[in-house]
Parts: C-alpha cells; sequence; structure tokens
C-alpha cells in the first residue's frame, strides 16, 4: 500500500490579487510534497480566472470554474467531487494561511489515523469574530458533545472518501464549514485540532459578516434537527408544559380551575412531542445517506 495521498482546495472568489502572490506558493509547496491541487474560482467577478489560467500548465493543479457565484460551501463540495487523493484540505485563497501548517495536519492524520484535522485558529479574529465563533461553538456544543474548539476554521483536512459521502447533507454557503465537521463528529470518526498559524491578509476584503453567522447558526440547528432532533424538540415540549402549569398556579389558587392559556400551552407542547417523533423518523431516512 502505497504513502497516503493530499489534494490542498482553495475556494476562491475575486482573489486575483491575492493569488497572484499565494499560488506560486502553493505550486512550489505541491510539487516538493508531491500534493495536488484544486482551485475552484466560484463566479469570480474580476481577473481571478485569468490569474489561473495563467497557471493551467502546472502538471499539480487542477482549475474548476462556476460560472456564477453559489457560494462558499458549493466551490469546496465541487473540488472535494474531484478530488482522487486520500484526504483534502480545505485552504483560503487570501494567503492567511501558512502551508506549513497544512503539513502538519497531514502529518497528524496519518500519525493518529484521525479522519479529520482541525487547524484551530486561536485567538487570532477580531473581537466580534471572536463573540461568534464562541457562540455558534456553544449553541453547537449545547445539541452534541464537540471534540474540538475552532469549528469554523477554513483549514480542515479529511479523508476524502468520508467527505464524499457527508458533503451531501452540507450547505453551500459559509456555514459548509462548520456542517462538514457536525457530520464528521455525529458519525463517530476521530476528529482532532492542533494550532495552526493565521498571516494578515495583505488584499481584498473578506466576505464574512454578521449575516455568516446567523446563517451558520441556522445551518446547525437545522443538522441537529437532521441528526437528533428529540434534542430539541422533547426539551422544548417540556418547557413548554411546564412554564404553561407554573403560570396557572395563582388562578388555580385563586379557585379559577385552568385557564384557557395553560391549556393551549400543555396542548402546544404535547405538539412539540409529536413532531419530535416524527422528525425522529425522518432524520432516520435521511441519515442513511451518510452510510
Amino acid at each position: 500500500m502505497g504513502a497516503p495521498t493530499l489534494t490542498i482546495i482553495i475556494p476562491a472568489y475575486n482573489e486575483e490579487t491575492s493569488l497572484q502572490k499565494f499560488l506560486p506558493e502553493v505550486i512550489a509547496f505541491c510539487k516538493q510534497k508531491s500534493h495536488k491541487i484544486i482551485v475552484v474560482n466560484d463566479g469570480s467577478k474580476d481577473d481571478t480566472k485569468k490569474v489561473l489560467e495563467s497557471f493551467s500548465g502546472e502538471s499539480s493543479l487542477t482549475i474548476l470554474t462556476n460560472k456564477l457565484n453559489a457560494g462558499y460551501g458549493a466551490a469546496i463540495k465541487k473540488g472535494v467531487r474531484h478530488a482522487d487523493t486520500d484526504f483534502v484540505v480545505t485552504v483560503d485563497a487570501d494567503g492567511q494561511h501558512d502551508l506549513a501548517d497544512v503539513e502538519k495536519l497531514f502529518l497528524k492524520a496519518i500519525e493518529t489515523d484521525a479522519d479529520m484535522v482541525i487547524g484551530n485558529r486561536g485567538n487570532s479574529s477580531g473581537y466580534y469574530r471572536t463573540f461568534g465563533k464562541w457562540l455558534i461553538r456553544k449553541i453547537a456544543g449545547m445539541l452534541m458533545t464537540l471534540p474540538v474548539h475552532d469549528i469554523n476554521s477554513g483549514m480542515k483536512l479529511y479523508r476524502t472518501y468520508l467527505a464524499k459521502k457527508y458533503i451531501t447533507i452540507c450547505p453551500e454557503t459559509m456555514a459548509y464549514s462548520d456542517i462538514i465537521l457536525l457530520a464528521f463528529v455525529f458519525k463517530r470518526n476521530l476528529v482532532l485540532e492542533m494550532p495552526i498559524t493565521i498571516k494578515p491578509r495583505t488584499s481584498g476584503t473578506s466576505t464574512i459578516n454578521a449575516m455568516t453567522a446567523v446563517d451558520t447558526i441556522k445551518e446547525i440547528m437545522n443538522i441537529v434537527v437532521l441528526f437528533n432532533p428529540i434534542r430539541i424538540f422533547f426539551p422544548a415540549g417540556i418547557l413548554i408544559i411546564l412554564a404553561s402549569l407554573l403560570w396557572n398556579i395563582h388562578i388555580f389558587m385563586r379557585g379559577g380551575g385552568v385557564s384557557s392559556g395553560t391549556l393551549l400551552g400543555i396542548l402546544m407542547g404535547i405538539i412539540f412531542f409529536l413532531f419530535g417523533l416524527i422528525a425522529h423518523q425522518l432524520s432516520a431516512f435521511r441519515r442513511e445517506t451518510l452510510e
């Protein structure tokens, strides 16, 4: 059996300036390490396509193009589908990732037989991003046990054959980065993390904003409903019923019996229970796509 192989997947959207400097570094790195590169031009409106075409003669480089901007997740999923190596690793096109960290994650996966290794950026983000990362992790952590901290890191290395199965349930937005991790965790694959270095962005602007965090939280809720809906509907049903009963105590003590509002709350709690049972059955069918 030969040595494990690796493909670096780079989603790119309006990164012509960054790629002019960063892509030659990636190509040289991959030639030295015998890795492959897939760059997905996700409908860029600048000259990203021309920059990529200038490197089209490189044997280690595969260039894929979306005619329209399909989203960060869509670009990575396209790269994963075209990968034919044992592992893939995602790297941002803005040049902020250190290529030495790619090799560290790769060696970590080989040494530990891990299925996914995440690059932990530490506290390299600004206040708002740090808070957003903390909030998203807390929400995800309440719904499933997470073995890592930096769940939305852009540098993730994982086994290709597992990724090809799991991307079928992943979104095409920025939330892809979080959901692919949750899929690996839910399926009880070995997920590890190690610290990486983040370099300052030298050009271009980030597409991450407040709506990205909102979209990610929405997708996390969607994935938990898919994987373990009882964790949401059953506690919600119990909470609604208890709140309704507590609300009715003072009415009952005055001899007012059970109010219509309390009955409505109890009914809503029961409905949540029933929704949970139905969602649990439906999710069992959806989860078959991960087998």
